[in-house]
């Protein structure tokens, strides 16, 4: 890397530093918790108190060696001073413990906060970020980063600051008891320290981010090969998911030798200055022992007081290479928190008015997922109040596209989206989701009951409206004759469940919702044809109470619908009643007589 890109790496990274740190203390220092705040000072309190009585530890060691080198010290122990040093180092423990205690709700908080406020602002987000997001790299990022959190705070404020406080004291003491020679030592041996420390810990970063990025992607690599643990089986692509997988791992482990060996190197460079200054500092020490003007204690003391701030200076190189590296994994999880959702609430968005009527209408929609393929083309169409509609046509022709912007997962490019008249971006995202419910074609479950994924329709539902709702889905008969029940695990994505249950589950889940509107798309693909008939006796009687707008691929599902909109490149090319359309002798027609064909030849 050349010098100039060095410096402007650097920069870079110390304003990102900068910026972490800054949101880390917003939420260690939150202004609307006092009972925090007071922790923090009485545990900032309590460390002071800690230093304090370890600096003045190494001094009673001393007066009582200098007592017992004495000749009349031989006839009577210094009984007093030996409690005395037991107690203060009893002290130092006991402050130390207690400051612990009294910090780890803090600690404990912000960690909770952050990853509440992280794990909201995901959810947050519009769904093109989660359609291209990998959630094996995702999962670790939040995972290091929550992590880091309380690394930080934990040694930042009881570490590094106590360390440097220590060092200041103990070279006070000295100064004051002996000469600035001793200060001079420690200053100087400290000084190259923190600058080998600096600056091989800035050299070394990048190979932590290296590190880092080359986990995630390994970690996704697994994950996404587990999650779809069928489709290898189907492919017997084993081989190639261990090759893969394996290409991730030996990327990781080149990424985590450099960044070990960088890390040896400055553990040595460490070493060897905290050694050659506490081999000169004993060096003076055993001089003024010999010419008389030290005793046998200072020399004890001085030992110990190197030993005692030499030790967490070592220790402190460890914290600031890892305080480093949490900031790293802090500011990624940060990052995440800056993603804009490219779906907003208007400033003046308000609620869904309980009363508002359920009407639906397109005006002249056009959208597209890409600038290069545009696939609504100036769709109308409205759907009145309590009415079904029923949208068909081949795939890729943009049924599911209107479901998604109906719920306003994507903003049309052109045209507009009403509610009763008014447009969908007048309303808050969260209100307007509320009034629609949506049964997706492909139904993924929680890995929970089916009693809870039922009733995560509507969770403060009782278990009398679960099982109503799942009697209108036609699937209670069967829940009930399990062994148990509504208590059922489901297991990852529902997979111990065939498709026809997992979706009929979906359809109880959406009934329980009690919307204003309900999508059904491809609702029942998955069912056999006496199920499905059920359901759709089921559906006519629901659609009475509800706006229902079917998306469907098999025409036999929506021949009662009020109006069938025959959909084709993205452009509605048909339109009427299930009768109109097959007289009509178009595309809608072609659709039914070639149905009916395949159904007369199984």
């Amino acid at each position: 890397m050349r010098p100039a890109d060095y410096d402007v790496e650097r920069d870079t990274n110390k304003v990102q530093a900068k910026k972490t740190m800054k949101q880390l203390f917003a939420y260690l220092w939150p202004k609307d918790r006092s009972d925090l705040k007071t922790r923090l000072i009485i545990a900032v309190l309590l460390l002071v108190a800690a230093k304090v009585l370890n600096i003045y530890v190494p001094y009673l060691l001393k007066l009582t060696i200098d007592d017992l080198s004495l000749d009349e010290g031989l006839k009577l122990l210094p009984l007093a001073l030996i409690v005395a040093y037991g107690l203060a180092r009893l002290g130092v423990s006991v402050f130390g413990e207690l400051r612990d205690l009294v910090f780890v709700k803090v600690v404990q908080h912000v960690q909770r906060t952050v990853s509440l406020a992280t794990f909201e602002h995901l959810h947050g987000l519009s769904l093109d970020f989660h359609l291209s997001r990998q959630t094996g790299g995702l999962s670790r990022i939040i995972e290091r980063g929550t992590r880091s959190i309380q690394f930080i705070l934990r040694f930042l404020t009881f570490s590094i600051i106590p360390t440097l406080l220590e060092i200041a004291m103990v070279t006070g003491v000295l100064v004051y008891n002996f000469d600035y020679s001793y200060a001079l030592i420690i200053l100087v041996t400290i000084g190259l320290y923190i600058l080998v420390t600096l600056v091989i810990t800035e050299w070394r970063l990048k190979f932590r981010k290296t590190m880092n990025a080359k986990e995630s992607k390994a970690n996704t690599s697994a994950i996404d090969s587990l999650i779809n643990f069928e489709t290898v089986k189907y492919f017997g692509n084993e081989e190639h998911e261990f090759r893969r997988f394996d290409k991730s791992l030996a990327e990781y482990e080149s990424a985590a030798v450099q960044s070990q060996s960088s890390l040896s190197l400055l553990n040595v460079l460490q070493v060897l200055v905290i050694c050659t200054g506490l081999v000169l500092i004993l060096v003076r020490a055993g001089q003024g022992v010999v010419d008389g003007s030290m005793t046998i204690g200072d020399f004890v003391l001085v030992n110990t007081y190197m030993i005692q701030i030499y030790v967490p200076l070592g220790f402190l190189g460890f914290i600031y290479r890892e305080f480093k590296n949490s900031l790293v994994d802090m500011e990624k999880m940060f990052e995440l928190k800056q993603v804009q959702s490219s779906i907003q609430d208007a400033p003046n968005a308000a609620d869904v008015p309980k009363d508002m009527d359920p009407s639906v209408e397109f005006k002249n929609v056009h959208f597209s997922y890409n600038p290069d393929r545009e696939i609504l083309k100036g769709v109308s169409f409205k759907v009145l109040a309590g009415k079904n509609v029923a949208i068909v046509g081949s795939s890729g022709s943009g049924k599911s596209t209107i479901a998604r912007l109906l719920f306003r997962f994507y903003d049309v490019q052109q045209g507009e989206i009403c509610f009763d008249s008014h447009e969908l971006s007048q309303f808050k995202q969260q209100s307007l989701r509320s009034k629609i419910s949506v049964v997706p074609q492909d139904t993924v479950l929680f890995n929970d009951t089916i009693g809870y994924n039922i009733a995560y329709g509507f969770p403060q539902a009782s278990q009398e409206d679960v099982v109503e709702a799942a009697k209108l889905a036609q699937i209670h008969t069967f829940v009930s004759g399990l062994p148990k029940g509504y208590e059922t695990q489901v297991g990852e994505r529902g997979l111990k469940l065939s498709g026809g249950e997992k979706q009929r589950v979906a359809i109880a889940r959406a009934l329980l919702k009690q919307p204003k509107i309900l999508v059904f798309d491809e609702a029942t693909s998955s069912l056999d044809t006496h199920t499905e008939q059920n359901i759709l006796n089921a559906f006519k009687e629901i659609s009475k109470r509800y706006t229902t707008i079917s998306i469907a691929h098999r025409l036999s599902t929506i021949v009662d619908s009020d109006e069938i909109l025959v959909l084709d490149a993205g452009q509605i090319v048909e339109r009427g009643t299930h009768a109109e359309l097959v007289s009509a002798n178009g595309v809608y027609k072609a659709m039914w007589e070639s149905q009916i064909s395949e159904a007369s030849n199984k």
